[in-house]
């Protein structure tokens, strides 16, 4: 008998109108490993949800059984047994789904302390080697942390270890990897696998990059809206799907974008010596962390310059200090002819519309309690206070249908809109000031296959029509092959090297680019 056995399960969402899981049905036996592929919004998270009923206004048909057990069928008592002792899950966002206000330790404590019933001590001794089991370095120090002081890889791994904190026997990993950088989500699977080794788990791998299951999974099941169209064992989907849709996803990488630069005299943006240094406070004296070291860089009208790296390395930093976001940066900064880095106050809040930035995660950068029409004109608030109300909401509606979006959406709420649609929204507060320079942080590292090209293909656009410089940060070569002209590669805070897309992916010097490149399946030379 399957340990989980999903059988023609339906999930509609009261109210919505919606049907998220259209007749499914999926088996998995103790100890497998199946990994559950689509793009957003093709019903693979609300599978996974449903297999732990968290989804409060959802209604269910059809049926779910763990260890022959009718989960559907289960109280709340007997639901809440089984969530983080027998079945756990791995979320998407650690950053989201780990509580701010309690360090690591005390989150990992309190699942040993109701799931296994251990005592203060013990559950700290168990909370200290699975962080190490984890890979987490000092994990006595880390233990004592918040979420916000971890990378985001130890945020993850530490997830893991809240996960495998109650023993459970199938962990449900949904995109364990999404916001990481290549060589960390390599890190992250071969972890998994191991863990699931050691401890026989059943393992359900929710993704939309069919690549990285090529290594961890023994089946694959393809979904798209709300159907699986294709189940088979790894090796026999990769060599020969059936499926046109299966066929999409395993050649989605996406084509050069970026056009020749214009006028290669304008230049937006000439930085000297940009370095960010942050300050921690220890009891009664202050230590100092040098996270970026000085480098310099220019950029021209309509040109996009990638700063590539692994988590840490100051990609973030970079993009802090220069939109003088963060205290402890250094550096010369000229923008529009203005020396950036010597405003303040009222000056530096009126010059910010030429420094604009789209941030990794929008769901969290979006206001929850603004509709999109509040979120996009908000800029104009501040630099364009002239304007009526109307003026306002009519340039709101012109600048959603630059970016593909009906303006008659301007009173929906965030919550209401896909990734890809919210990351759309992001990019319209960012361009109704009229910015010269955009800071694109990590913009499609949450978004599918299919979308991702959607959204780089609507930047490419932009700036084609505006001649906007763009700063992209991204652990994604492909990405940066797709949109990029010029390439800073950070390591540790330091520039290992830099040039043209044509010289440091096809030519690497150093041998950190070379490690990025064949972490990311690119061929040079």
């Amino acid at each position: 008998m399957p340990l989980l056995e999903i059988e023609n399960l339906v999930v509609r969402f009261a109210g919505a109108g919606q049907t998220a899981v259209n007749g499914i049905s999926l088996a998995l036996p103790a100890g497998g490993k199946l990994a559950l592929v689509g793009e957003s919004g093709s019903g693979k998270s609300v599978t996974a949800r449903s297999i732990l009923r968290l989804d409060s206004g959802a209604q269910y048909s059809g049926a779910i059984r763990f260890a022959g057990e009718d989960v559907l069928a289960m109280d709340e008592q007997r639901l809440r047994a089984m969530r983080g002792r027998r079945v756990a899950m791995i979320f998407q966002e650690p950053m989201s789904a780990l509580n701010p206000l309690y360090s690591i330790g005390n989150q990992i404590d309190e699942v040993l302390r109701l799931h296994r019933g251990m005592s203060a001590h013990q559950a700290r001794q168990e909370t200290l080697a699975l962080l190490a089991r984890v890979g987490i370095p000092d994990p006595a120090q880390k233990a004592e942390s918040f979420p916000h002081q971890l990378s985001g890889g130890q945020r993850q791994r530490a997830m893991i270890a809240m996960a495998l904190a109650g023993e459970p026997e199938l962990l449900i990993a949904d995109e364990p990897t999404t916001a990481l950088d290549v060589t960390l989500q390599a890190q992250i699977l071969e972890l998994l696998a191991e863990l699931q080794r050691e401890r026989a788990m059943t393992v359900l791998l929710i993704t939309h990059d069919l690549n990285l299951v090529r290594g961890f999974a023994d089946r694959v099941a393809v979904m798209q809206n709300g159907c699986i169209v294709e189940t088979a064992p790894v090796a026999e989907l990769f060599a020969a799907p059936r499926q046109a849709y299966t066929r999409e996803l395993l050649a989605s990488r996406p084509a050069r974008l970026a056009a020749p630069l214009v006028d290669a005299s304008a230049q937006l943006l000439s930085v000297k010596g940009l370095a960010q240094t942050y300050r921690k406070r220890r009891f009664l004296r202050n230590e100092y962390f040098p996270a970026l070291a000085p480098l310099d860089f220019s950029l021209r009208r309509g040109e996009t310059l990638a700063v590539v790296g692994e988590s840490g390395s100051g990609k973030t930093s970079l993009a802090l200090a220069l939109l003088r976001l963060v205290p402890g940066h250094a550096g010369q900064i000229v923008s529009g002819g203005v020396r950036f880095d010597q405003l303040a106050g009222r000056a530096l809040r009126a010059a910010r519309n030429q420094l604009q930035i789209v941030f990794q995660d929008p769901f969290g950068a979006l206001s929850p309690r603004q509709n999109v029409g509040e979120i996009v004109a908000e800029g104009l608030l501040a630099h364009a206070p002239q304007l009526s109300s109307t003026e306002r909401r009519e340039r709101a509606a012109a600048v959603l249908a630059q970016v593909g979006l009906d303006g008659t959406l301007l009173e929906r709420y965030p919550h209401e809109f896909s990734g890809g649609q919210r990351q759309r929204i992001a990019i319209a507060r960012a361009l109704i000031v009229k910015p010269d320079v955009l800071v694109l942080d990590e913009p499609t590292s949450a978004l599918d296959a299919t979308v991702q090209k959607q959204v780089l293909e609507l930047l490419a656009d932009l700036q084609r029509q505006h001649g906007m410089g763009y700063v992209l940060i991204t652990h994604d070569l492909g990405l940066v092959r797709a949109l990029a002209h010029q390439v800073l590669v950070l390591q540790n805070g330091q520039l290992v090297e830099s040039g043209s897309v044509e010289d440091v992916l096809g030519a690497p010097q150093h041998p950190y680019t070379r490690t990025l490149l064949a972490a990311s399946g690119i061929a040079t030379g």
